[in-house]
């Protein structure tokens, strides 16, 4: 059994050097200025983004900011590194969205302004739109989070709660060239989700935005109003790192050790527990008719599934957990398959693990430990069953973002 958790544990970290910034993000960047080069910047690898265009060139004269999580900061030599919250905006993510803001002023036409986004922007870059409070605009994000709306709707309406998203930075840095560089960790790569888009127009309407919080019961105070779309947002964006990439990447380490690959998607996206009993069928069929993959065969996803929490739900568990726990009480020990699911952040849900690994003993190890694990997903608890059991997977943060990754290894 440790043969398979090895192998686990060795595709989730080729996922992890292939969204690595130091490694993806220098190939990718523009030709040098003739002017000055602003680099801002936020997300969760946003720091890591800036040190690897800080070590890259060292011959341009940089200035600038970026922010990211509270946790995930690294030294970028010229470029000044923030920290703030995440998932729910503080004073911080106030302050460093008025400090990109300022940093954009008064270029020129032979000026660059490289913008570094990554997953988890939305959150430590907020401003709020006009009537709109920072406080109001947090609660509106945890009522989305709590929700189960997609990291779309999300987004969409994020982008229209806030002065700097939907390309409201961009526009900020006229006549300035602005060129992004973006590691996405978004089902389907979509340029204005990935942290809501501060340098990508807005595809969706104010309507839209209104009928998404209608749809969750979520209410927008009397005195905001959400910002219509920005439509002529000028510059290039490019993708440097993406979930396929890493899946890619961990089907290339599963064929190196022998074993087939089968990336399922990239874009996953739905109830977490679901998507579980989903992943448990096919493995399944593929140890029974050898469908849609002969054993050995690694099964790869990613993408971002949600969990719907009540009001009374207390429990402590990520969807990455909560997904393994599922497909367990499905597998129902079926022997010959172990699955790893994590976030590529490091950080599943507001704990310190990534994910963690399921193995055909994980239920019977459980109830020997006094636990009740249909009990525990029912109180999306997971986080406690995997770490009572020791099979956490712990990182801590690993400054980059292609969301989701998931290898169920059926041998």
């Amino acid at each position: 059994m440790a043969r398979e958790t090895d192998l686990l544990r060795q595709l989730f970290d080729a996922a992890l050097r292939a969204a690595d910034p130091a490694v993806v993000l220098p190939p990718a960047l523009p030709e040098k200025p003739a002017g000055r080069c602003v680099v801002v910047g936020a997300g969760k690898a946003a720091a890591t983004m800036a040190a690897a265009v800080d070590r890259a060139w060292p011959d341009v004269a940089l200035s600038g900011a970026v922010v990211t999580r509270y946790g995930h900061a690294v030294p970028a030599g010229r470029i000044e590194v923030l920290q703030a919250g995440h998932p729910v905006p503080d004073a911080n993510s106030e302050a460093a969205a008025r400090r990109m803001l300022a940093a954009v002023q008064g270029l020129g036409p032979d000026d660059l302004v490289l913008a570094l986004i990554s997953g988890g922007g939305s959150a430590v870059m907020a401003l709020p739109a006009p009537g709109l409070t920072l406080s109001g605009k947090a609660a509106i994000t945890r009522a989305l989070l709590a929700s189960g709306a997609s990291i779309a709707e999300i987004n969409a309406v994020r982008r229209h709660v806030s002065a700097i998203k939907g390309g409201r930075l961009a526009a900020a840095a006229t006549p300035a060239r602005v060129v992004t560089l973006a590691i996405s960790d978004v089902p389907g790569d979509d340029a204005a989700s990935i942290a809501s888009g501060p340098t990508v127009a807005d595809p969706t309407t104010e309507a839209e935005a209104r009928a998404i919080m209608a749809r969750y019961r979520i209410e927008l105070p009397e005195s905001a109003r959400p910002l219509p779309a920005t439509r002529h947002v000028v510059g290039e964006f490019r993708l440097v790192a993406t979930p396929l990439m890493a899946l890619r990447a961990a089907a290339e380490a599963a064929s190196a050790a022998g074993v087939r690959a089968l990336i399922l998607g990239d874009a996953i996206e739905g109830e977490a527990r679901e998507a579980g009993r989903v992943f448990a069928g096919v493995a399944l069929s593929c140890r029974a008719h050898a469908t849609p993959a002969a054993a050995p065969a690694v099964l790869l996803s990613g993408g971002e599934t949600s969990v719907m929490i009540g009001d009374d739900d207390a429990g402590r568990g990520g969807r990455n957990t909560e997904l393994l726990l599922a497909l367990s009480l499905q597998l129902s020990g079926a022997p010959g398959i172990h699955a790893l699911a994590c976030d590529t952040d490091g950080i599943d849900g507001t704990e310190d693990a990534a994910g963690a690994i399921a193995t055909p003993t994980t239920l019977a190890r459980a109830r020997r430990a006094g636990l009740d694990p249909p009990a525990i997903l029912a109180a999306h608890d997971s986080y406690s069953l995997f770490a009572a059991l020791g099979d956490l997977v712990v990182t801590g943060p690993t400054l980059t973002n292609v969301n989701d990754f998931r290898a169920i290894l059926i041998v």
